[in-house]
């Protein structure tokens, strides 16, 4: 299960468990179901959740991360600010950390650069948490907030980072930052390789890690384009699905795919995904039959 260890730029390092594979509360709804899949998920070899506030089931992923049974520090937990209900960045922190029940997350993203009136404002919000949980709350602080939680301890605060940050959004933060983005979170897949390069260009440049979601597009949403036929040559030829070459192609694009199933079987074909290394021809054709199709978004 060779999903490689993972090192952020603020020395954070996530293991092959959680490190460069993940799972997605988007869609998976509200109640009993996204509860059931997230602990398949952790069932088959995924630690890392990422949700949000927007998705609205931070307190579903909160309860499968506890029936889980895997210790909390094994498992590595993104979230979102999504600007809900109008709340400020450290108003949603808060109640994200009630939701999920836990004393911390270990990644806090914005959302959108849409949501925030002026970027670099926005990030000095964020870069204010991130300082400021590095104080330490006190355990009594943690019993008034999280007396359902069985992850008493210290509240503090991991990482911080972006999602769906384009080019001229990055710069106006990393113009005033003092802490950069760990990753950005964005829309990939090779339909979007070739429109999607500026940003990828500036992350790299940046040692700013790119989460990549939607990745499977191609086959989930799109069938029938251009990428159809490489991508289906190559899982004839390695004996695997069309779903674990693309999650394949977007590891060896140096991306975290984020991905989500119901289906059990699916989920253990993202974990063995990480066995599967393409050759320099199958990359290649991906990508420029990727870029036959880019109106197929």
């Amino acid at each position: 299960m060779p999903w490689d260890s993972l090192k952020l730029n603020d020395g954070m390092t996530r293991t092959n468990s959680s490190g460069s594979n993940s799972y997605g509360t988007w869609r998976t709804g509200k109640g009993q179901p996204p509860v059931d899949s997230l602990k398949q998920a952790f069932a088959a070899g995924i630690h890392h959740v990422d949700t949000a506030q927007n998705y609205t089931n931070e307190p579903e992923a909160g309860i499968a991360i506890r029936e889980s049974g895997i210790p909390r520090e094994q498992i590595f937990v993104t979230t979102k600010w999504s600007r809900l209900n109008g709340l400020d960045i450290a108003t949603s922190f808060q109640n994200s950390l009630k939701n999920l029940g836990l004393s911390y997350i270990d990644l806090y993203l914005i959302h959108g650069a849409e949501l925030c009136d002026d970027i670099p404002k926005c990030w000095k919000e964020m870069e204010k948490i991130k300082d400021s949980g590095l104080a330490r709350q006190p355990i009594f602080f943690l019993f008034l907030f999280f007396r359902h939680s069985n992850d008493f301890g210290l509240i503090y605060y991991r990482s911080i980072g972006v999602s769906n940050f384009e080019v001229q959004d990055l710069q106006q933060l990393l113009a005033i930052s003092k802490h950069v983005p760990v990753v950005n979170q964005i829309l990939f897949h090779p339909y979007v390789y070739e429109e999607q390069l500026p940003i990828l260009k500036l992350c790299a440049e940046k040692s700013i890690v790119i989460e990549a979601y939607s990745p499977l597009i191609p086959v989930t949403k799109r069938p029938g384009g251009p990428v159809d036929k490489p991508v289906s040559q190559v899982a004839q030829r390695l004996g695997v699905s069309m779903d674990q070459v693309l999650l394949a192609w977007a590891k060896a694009k140096g991306t975290v795919p984020v991905t989500m199933s119901a289906k059990k079987e699916r989920v253990k074909g993202y974990v063995k995904a990480g066995d599967l290394v393409l050759s320099s021809a199958d990359i290649d054709a991906i990508d420029k039959a990727g870029a036959k199709g880019v109106n197929a978004n």
